[in-house]
């Protein structure tokens, strides 16, 4: 039988006041770096194709692959409607006057097609996202393979009205679970695994580390999951609020029962609070598919201190949204026991 889903106790849950913002890589996330190159008009627009051919061959870009190597100058009225890069800064010489005739070798490009040369500053790395191309092209033209759920994601479109009330849903049984751990004595902090391929909740705990230290509310949930498919370790009858679904037929996380997955392969958590390094691998172990967190946490592992779920030398990655009934989920700070500056859940 599915866990009973008690009516959360605080203020409205309404969906239009909140929006889920990916948790993106530093990669995805980091300010553009630029570096500097030598740029030189090109005085006959038909010599284009022969200094783009001789230039490539004498003074590869290399590593800036993505950015174009011609330019338009927009708005110009001058007599130079293009620009040409040449090559880096840093592959010149060291000198304080530079003419085209400096950076380039004697053989290999007619000096006849090229103006004199200046610095421009161009973009270090291939922009992952549409305000980092944004950016980017602000300073020379990029090349940008855009991934279209991160830009929509990035503009907190990602998720529709029905979406959003089934997942403010899933995030106020997180909410209830932790105000029942709060009025136990325990941290106020609740988490909800949910199916969403059946749109089922399969478990729903708290903290209950006022017992045993390890038990955050994430590890609590991910052991009542496995208990969910005949796994698990602890024992959770002293708190009614932590229960789960047994699974007996249909599918687990959109694949069939009859391939029971890894715990939380292919699931969704909503936990109510920025989970803490501990938890983060847990969930990285557990094959969870993405993660939900209402507030942050001053030790959290998915965008405050770490970007656990992101790191490129782990075996598996997720999903990871800030900001459901964050402030629902703020408001639970002051419940339950005082927040240690180590912890996060």
């Amino acid at each position: 039988m599915e866990p009973q889903t008690k009516r959360w106790k605080g203020s409205a849950c309404d969906a239009d006041s909140w929006v889920a913002f990916p948790v993106l890589s530093d990669q995805q996330s980091q300010d553009v770096e630029l570096v500097e190159a030598f740029a030189a008009p090109i005085v006959d627009k038909k010599e284009t194709s022969r200094l783009l051919r001789e230039l490539n061959a004498v003074r590869p870009l290399n590593g800036l692959q993505h950015v174009k190597r011609v330019r338009a100058v927009r708005g110009s009225g001058g007599p130079h409607p293009l620009e040409v890069l040449v090559c880096l800064v840093s592959d010149a010489p060291d000198l304080k006057v530079v003419s085209i005739d400096d950076l380039l070798p004697p053989d290999g490009v007619q000096r006849d097609g090229l103006g004199e040369p200046f610095v421009v500053k161009v973009p270090a790395r291939p922009p992952l996202t549409r305000p980092q191309f944004e950016l980017a092209s602000k300073h020379w033209p990029t090349s940008f393979h855009e991934d279209k759920q991160v830009t929509v994601a990035l503009r907190g479109e990602l998720f529709g009205p029905l979406r959003k009330a089934r997942m403010s849903a899933y995030m106020a049984a997180a909410l209830t679970a932790a105000e029942t751990g709060a009025a136990l004595g325990m941290e106020a902090v609740g988490a909800v695994a949910v199916d969403p391929a059946s749109e089922r909740i399969v478990a729903v705990g708290h903290d209950c580390s006022g017992d045993r230290p390890l038990h955050h509310a994430v590890m609590v949930c991910i052991d009542l999951v496995a208990q969910s498919q005949g796994g698990g370790c602890y024992s959770f009858d002293r708190y009614p609020a932590c229960r789960f679904t047994p699974q007996t037929s249909g599918t687990f996380g959109g694949t069939e029962a009859s391939s029971q997955p890894y715990i939380c392969t292919g699931y969704d958590l909503y936990v109510t609070r920025e989970p803490c390094v501990m938890c983060a691998m847990a969930l990285v172990h557990s094959r969870i598919g993405r993660v939900f967190y209402g507030t942050s946490s001053a030790d959290g592992a998915m965008g405050t201190k770490y970007k656990i779920h992101s790191k490129k030398d782990l075996n598996h990655h997720f999903e990871v949204y800030k900001g459901v009934l964050g402030k629902q989920c703020e408001e639970l700070g002051g419940l339950g026991r005082p927040r240690q500056k180590t912890r996060a859940h």
